[in-house]
């Protein structure tokens, strides 16, 4: 990643933008689940549903709210855009903006998640009693974050972040299918999803394994991000905000699930 300058826009701001971005995004997946699940009794048309609807909803957020905040809507995005740039001399996003980000993120979950309860007449907190602690679940978390990873900031480093909205919106959508966790890749995320007890949910028991297989699953995608990408190209020109839009050098991007 070539991080530029911190962006003008305020803190306070772009707090707001990853609030409402990520609880958008898991108001699509658990609301699209909730909906597949109430049409067809057929899981793999649920799960195309539900991967479709969080595919799309995906590219437009971060085409929405990129300029904003950077739309990373995921704590792991925030973490390594933060470490990536820490040696610069304008860092990307300092440490203040990580400490706005991540509860922002988190909270945010929360509240899509109640909110996609509530608009379909289901309890606003409901806990999820879909277990998903088997190894084989944990591994496809570590290979879905790590590819997530690699996808947005391989863009970033080539400058290429235009892309983003539809390569990791692709992903997303590709890897429900290709990976056994239907690819979470985002801990705020799976935070939401164990409190609603639809398709889309997680036992709140098999939250801390997801979130351990996420980390891991990053490292692993920052380690491939800088042996096959090991030097930034040079930043492009910044539409008033060092936080993202298409020529921004900052990555576009969020993650999630299934």
């Amino acid at each position: 990643m070539s991080p530029a300058a911190v962006s003008p826009v305020g803190l306070a701001r772009r707090a707001l933008a990853e609030f409402t971005g990520t609880a958008a995004l898991v108001t699509v997946v658990v609301g699209s689940g909730i909906m597949a699940a109430s049409l067809s009794r057929d899981v793999g048309v649920q799960l195309l549903a539900n991967s479709l609807a969080t595919a799309a909803g995906l590219a437009v957020l971060i085409v929405v709210l990129a300029p904003v905040s950077g739309a990373h809507f995921n704590p792991l995005v925030t973490l390594a855009a933060w470490l990536l740039a820490r040696r610069e001399a304008a860092p990307a996003l300092r440490s203040r903006d990580l400490a706005a980000y991540l509860p922002a993120q988190a909270a945010g979950a929360l509240s899509g998640a109640v909110l996609a309860n509530a608009m379909f007449a289901l309890p606003a907190v409901q806990f999820s009693a879909h277990d998903r602690s088997a190894p084989h679940l944990l591994l496809g978390e570590v290979v879905a974050t790590a590819g997530l990873i690699v996808v947005i900031f391989a863009l970033a480093r080539q400058g290429r972040t235009a892309l983003a909205p539809v390569a990791v919106g692709g992903y997303i959508g590709t890897a429900y299918w290709f990976t056994s966790s239907t690819s979470f890749a985002n801990p705020a995320v799976t935070l939401g999803r164990a409190v609603t007890d639809t398709f889309a949910g997680i036992a709140p028991a098999s939250v801390p394994g997801f979130i351990a297989a996420q980390l891991a699953g990053a490292a692993l995608g920052g380690l491939l991000l800088a042996v096959l990408f090991p030097n930034p190209s040079q930043p492009a020109a910044q539409p008033g905000t060092a936080h993202a839009a298409p020529d921004a050098a900052r990555p576009a991007a969020a993650a999630d699930l299934p």
